[in-house]
């Protein structure tokens, strides 16, 4: 069901690391994911009996053999495989589980596709509708138990990373079924299959979910979201005025359920306020700014904002409290802004200190964003569901520009940047046109994840063939050791004519390697090479017993031809391959004659020499990875930092006081090596494990923090608030 293209060879032992021990997550959560596991397996079950009818069905009106035939292999390729993406599906749900109990997010929601083919667009669009019908039917019940999930574990965790969330299941099927050996339209089917018979029910497994862990009160104060569904189906009329009151119904529940969670915040946020008040002398009378002017107010400041070069100069504080006292000496009142509105003010502040002081984001990033701090806090007045709602356009926007622009460097060149223009242009196009419309973030949005989408694809494609180029060079440099072993083996030690030793060096190992890289070190073609350099080697020694001589004459005629095959194959040298004939035909020749002469030898024109130093063969000019003569310890906690990185991780490299980000794109199966690219792709550096490790240790390395920046800004501010109530 998944791109090949995008499957990464890393080791499964990384994998691995990444499960936290089960036993850390709460027992309240393992029944959670017990029955979820339960009803999740039974929808499987329900999808390939009735897959198997379904395409059964379509074989017997097949147009064409071919296309009967088509399906009919598709139908045995389910049934063989369905025990292994039943088995794998599940696996793949434990883990993602087992990650909510750590600091890092669940990963993976529906990579987009590396390849521009009609077959991935076809599939990822189907993909898509999938997901947003889900969320347009589900997203209130799923929203109440992200923000469970979030309170119970301590991490801040979003909709679309939601192990439960419709993401991650289809997450979950694409990864367990990439092998299936099926065309699109079958792909198609399937995935259609898997929206009916497990996303359908979806709303069980979060009303099932949200009802077991406000029981236990883990925010039970959210309200119940009305049923979905009723015992007996009711007429499809009856349905459509069901499913409008059930819509109003359920806008309204979502409006208390998000209030409740911004009154959770206010609580929080009451230690910090009163720090907006004119620079007046409190009088009366006294008149609350209404949230109607304070929206004037900032819409006047966000025309004044500094340009990125000065942002670090605005202090949103500062300018209100000035426009207050302009505002109080001109009207003759004591204007103030109301608790609420305060409390929206201080939190958008809060959250923008931490965005520009993260040094996560590249600061060319971080001086922009900073530009949109007075859109943003507009927003949050305007609607509280900015600061509860994972999915909102505007939060959206802002998580989509930092994720992108996660692998700027400090030596890119911004302005001449193509991301760097469009996220400018947000910026400017926000400052200058938005007002009280909230609808224009999602509009931006929009824009921006096109833009973004094309982006994205090159560079995948880029670190694709960076992958594919690595996996063949790793390949390419085993292969080169097992020949250099094989032939070492054999030479070592023993005297030979020099030009033997030469062609075997040069020209047939170029032979076995092109045999151990095509068919492998245990196929017939490899055997029948190294028994050819066997035979070689043999009949060019020293023979005097008659036997031996019986058995050169049968073996030279295959010999000659083997060899004149494997030459030819490589392309060696054709004056070269007729001089060595020439002068193993001479060889040869003596041998026979020596066997008609007297007891003493023949003498020989060809030089022989005795082999002492192993042969290396040559190799194109290669980046030198990173090695590491140090070895740490293997608890040491840089050791155990690598060892839990994942494929997409960036980090930053400090190198003679320049600065490098870099993503890890692979690990190479066959040497253990850690590939890392640029943004656009590009390899740039190469390590060992052990060596990045040392480099983490001596802080020429930094792993960086690559989660949603706006859910890390949220949760670092929450625990900054909770640190001053507990004072």
């Amino acid at each position: 069901m998944h791109n090949d293209g995008k499957v990464v060879p890393i080791k499964a032992a990384i994998d691995q690391v990444l499960i936290a021990p089960l036993a850390r997550l709460p027992v309240v959560l393992l029944q959670v994911r017990d029955k979820a596991a339960l009803q999740l397996r039974q929808g499987l079950q329900a999808l390939f009996d009735n897959a198997d009818d379904t395409l059964f069905e379509m074989a017997d009106k097949a147009a064409s053999n071919s296309v009967q035939n088509s399906l009919f292999e598709a139908m045995r390729d389910l049934r063989h495989k369905r025990m292994n993406i039943e088995r794998g599906y599940l696996d793949r749900f434990y883990e993602a589980f087992a990650r909510i109990g750590q600091s890092e997010p669940v990963s993976g929601v529906l990579p987009p596709t590396t390849s521009g083919s009609q077959d991935e667009l076809e599939r990822t669009v189907a993909l898509e509708a999938m997901v947003d019908r889900a969320l347009s039917r589900d997203g209130l019940a799923l929203n109440q138990l992200t923000l469970r999930f979030s309170a119970l574990t301590g991490h801040v965790l979003d909709d679309l990373r939601n192990p439960l969330g419709p993401a991650m299941l289809c997450e979950y099927f694409l990864q367990a079924g990439r092998d299936l050996g099926v065309g699109i339209k079958v792909k198609l089917i399937i995935l259609q299959l898997f929206e009916r018979y497990v996303l359908q029910d979806a709303d069980l497994l979060y009303g099932e979910a949200n009802q077991l862990l406000a029981a236990t009160g883990v925010l039970p104060q959210l309200k119940a979201v009305p049923a979905r569904r009723s015992q007996a189906r009711p007429t499809e009329r009856t349905q459509t005025c069901a499913g409008q009151v059930e819509g109003r119904a359920a806008a309204a529940e979502l409006d208390a359920n998000e209030q409740a969670v911004f009154t959770s915040l206010q609580s929080l946020l009451s230690r910090v306020r009163g720090r907006i008040a004119p620079r007046v002398e409190a009088c009366k009378p006294m008149q609350p700014i209404s949230t109607r002017d304070l929206l004037r107010l900032l819409s006047h400041l966000q025309h004044y904002v500094p340009p990125a070069s000065e942002a670090d100069d605005f202090d949103l504080h500062q300018q209100l409290e000035q426009l207050l006292t302009r505002v109080s000496m001109k009207s003759g009142t004591y204007r103030k802004v109301e608790g609420v509105d305060e409390d929206v003010i201080n939190l958008i502040a809060m959250l923008f200190d931490f965005i520009l002081d993260d040094r996560n984001l590249p600061y060319s990033l971080r001086a922009l964003i900073g530009r949109l701090q007075i859109p943003m806090l507009k927003v949050a007045v305007l609607d509280k569901r900015f600061f509860s709602r994972s999915s909102h356009p505007a939060r959206r926007l802002l998580n989509e520009i930092a994720t992108a622009a996660m692998g700027w460097g400090a030596s890119d060149d911004c302005q001449r940047d193509a991301l760097y223009e469009r996220v400018e242009k947000i910026v400017q196009r926000l400052l200058n046109d938005f007002d009280d419309d909230p609808a224009i973030f999602s509009e931006l949005l929009a824009e921006f994840l096109a833009f973004n989408s094309d982006e994205r694809r090159r560079n995948e494609l880029l670190e694709q063939r960076t992958r594919d180029a690595e996996e063949g060079r790793a390949r390419a440099q085993l292969a080169r050791q097992r020949v250099e072993q094989e032939i070492n083996r054999r030479l070592l030690g023993k005297t030979l004519p020099r030009f033997v030793v030469r062609v075997l060096e040069e020209a047939w190992s170029q032979v076995l390697l092109l045999a151990c890289l095509k068919h492998g070190d245990t196929s017939p073609v490899w055997l029948k090479a190294l028994e050819t350099m066997d035979e070689l080697i043999w009949s060019v020694q020293l023979h005097r017993e008659p036997q031996a001589l019986r058995r050169l004459l049968e073996v030279v005629p295959g010999l000659l031809k083997a060899l004149r095959d494997g030459l030819a194959s490589v392309a060696f040298d054709p004056f070269a391959t007729s001089e060595f004939f020439a002068q193993l035909e001479a060889l040869h020749v003596q041998a026979f004659e020596s066997s008609y002469a007297s007891s003493t030898p023949v003498s020989e024109d060809a030089e022989r020499v005795l082999v002492l130093d192993e042969i290396v063969l040559a190799c194109p000019e290669q980046p030198v990875p990173v090695q590491s003569p140090v070895r740490l310890a293997d608890d040491d906690p840089a050791v155990l930092q690598v060892q839990r990185l994942r494929i997409g991780q960036w980090l930053e490299v400090i190198e003679d006081d320049e600065v490098l980000r870099c993503k890890l794109i692979a690990q190479i199966d066959s040497t253990g090596m850690l590939i890392f690219a640029n943004r656009t792709g590009l390899k740039v550096r190469e390590y060992s494990p052990m060596a990045l490790s040392v480099a983490l240790r001596r802080g020429a390395v930094r792993l960086l923090d690559d989660t949603l920046l706006f859910d890390r800004a949220l949760d670092s501010v929450v625990n900054q608030l909770r640190r001053y109530q507990a004072r």
